[in-house]
């Protein structure tokens, strides 16, 4: 498996995976903490809203927070237990969001009616209804609710399924781990997927530095002419319009959605979750998390409830190995830096990183030296140099004009930037600033 033969994308850049602490590590089952902390945002789209009253007994399972919209899901109760609050609390936006606090009374009781079913029994309108019922959201990190994805316009037919498996984000092994130890699983998922969106060309896409999740899947899928397909190791690899060019060699147009291409991208844990919802009619409560960082004493992968406080994580870990100077909930790349540990994990918490002082490197600001290397990294093309200064400049016209939409805030240009100017930061301000003007007409 050569690198000239491995599919890629242009751009991009090659950080220091640091998987080898976790890689080899299998999944262990994370202890109920005390106390489980619900948010009902905790996807794309609107968020959730409580169904439920302080001093309320729930069940395993049973809907806390009612969807509230077409792009938004319900929430569910991580465990059976009394309701101890419904009210504000830390949130990995930093910022004091509504939850649902649950003290567990360890009998684990699953709420009546979640039923398993037969795929084959059903048609694709019922599965989606199930997947939506279950709060099934993007587990690679982006949430977005799986139903929407899975209901594509008449306008936009979609040919190809793309299953992610990449994991591109340094440090982070939950994939990885998932892929080993439920290749059956996501096998389900696939076949699930394959019926509601009527397609037979699956591609699994896998980074070459997976080689035993590429060797034990590979034979494995072809049996179901699903086509496991090795990628170049390169950042953002995962990333959904990166994955469909290296995949398929078609490219979303500027301002396009991906199904314009004619194809769907789900990632593993999310394919696997489908699974679950479909087969044992179980709904999103729990998702696989890698805990690690030079931080954290004993790194793991951990099978997590929802609404787990990333203290407990931490505690589950070791605890820490020095004062935290920096917490990452998510990738070094893409993370949202967190406040403190006092915020719970999500449907989104891939990860969770910690890092002491002078762990993660940090280069101070200075004037632009027009080398252009965030413009060779840039995997959307773009000129980050130039946006980011138009940005800086409240000149959000200008900006959008030079494809600020475009930009999927991987963090590339900021990383290969020398100056150390934070660019990605002044493209997020000018996309947030395009879609407000945008919302008010």
């Amino acid at each position: 498996m050569t690198m000239s033969r491995l599919k890629s994308f242009p751009g991009g850049l090659h950080p220091n995976d640091s998987k080898l602490a976790t890689a080899g590590l299998p999944i262990e089952d994370c202890p109920l903490p005390p106390e489980l902390i619900v948010p009902f945002s905790q996807h794309i789209g609107a968020p959730a809203e409580s169904c439920v009253h302080v001093g309320q007994t729930v069940l395993k399972g049973e809907v806390i927070g009612t969807a509230k919209g077409f792009v938004s899901v319900p929430v569910h109760a991580p465990t059976s237990g009394e309701v101890i609050a419904v009210e504000p609390r830390p949130h990995q936006s930093g910022r004091l969001l509504p939850a649902v606090v649950i003290r567990p009374n360890g009998r684990e009781t699953w709420a009546p009616g979640l039923c398993c079913a037969v795929p084959q029994e059903l048609t694709p309108v019922e599965l989606r209804e199930r997947i939506w019922q279950a709060g099934l959201v993007g587990l690679g990190g982006a949430t977005f609710p799986v139903h929407v994805k899975l209901s594509p316009p008449d306008d936009m037919p979609i040919d190809t399924l793309i299953i992610n498996g990449v994991e591109c984000e340094p440090f982070l092994t939950a994939d990885h781990r998932l892929m080993l130890e439920a290749p059956q699983r996501i096998l389900a998922g696939i076949r699930i997927l394959r019926r509601i969106l009527r397609v037979q060309r699956v591609y699994v896409g896998i980074e070459a530095n997976k080689p035993d999740a590429i060797a034990l899947l590979t034979p494995l899928f072809a049996k179901h002419g699903i086509e496991v397909v090795p990628l170049a190791v390169k950042y953002p690899q995962g990333a959904e319009k990166q994955l469909i060019l290296a995949c398929t060699g078609r490219e979303v147009p500027t301002g396009g959605l991906p199904m314009v291409t004619g194809c769907v991208v789900q990632n593993v844990a999310t394919t696997a979750a489908i699974a679950d919802a479909i087969l044992d009619g179980r709904p999103l409560i729990e998702r696989i998390c890698t805990v690690a960082g030079p931080g954290i004493a004993t790194p793991k992968n951990l099978r997590i409830r929802v609404g787990t406080p990333l203290q407990h994580l931490v505690e589950v870990c070791g605890g820490l190995t020095c004062e935290p100077e920096r917490i990452l909930m998510g990738g070094p790349m893409m993370g949202a830096a967190q406040l403190s540990l006092a915020a719970p994990a999500t449907r989104g918490t891939s990860g969770l990183l910690i890092f002491g002082p002078g762990q993660l490197p940090v280069r101070p600001e200075g004037p632009c030296i027009r080398c252009a290397r965030c413009v060779g990294a840039c995997p959307s093309r773009l000129l980050p140099t130039t946006i980011s200064a138009y940005s800086r400049l409240d000149r959000y016209d200008d900006a959008e004009k030079y494809g600020a939409m475009d930009c999927i805030e991987c963090g590339c240009c900021s990383y290969a930037c020398p100056a150390g100017i934070p660019l990605v930061q002044g493209l997020r301000q000018a996309k947030g600033a395009i879609l407000e003007k945008r919302r008010r007409g």
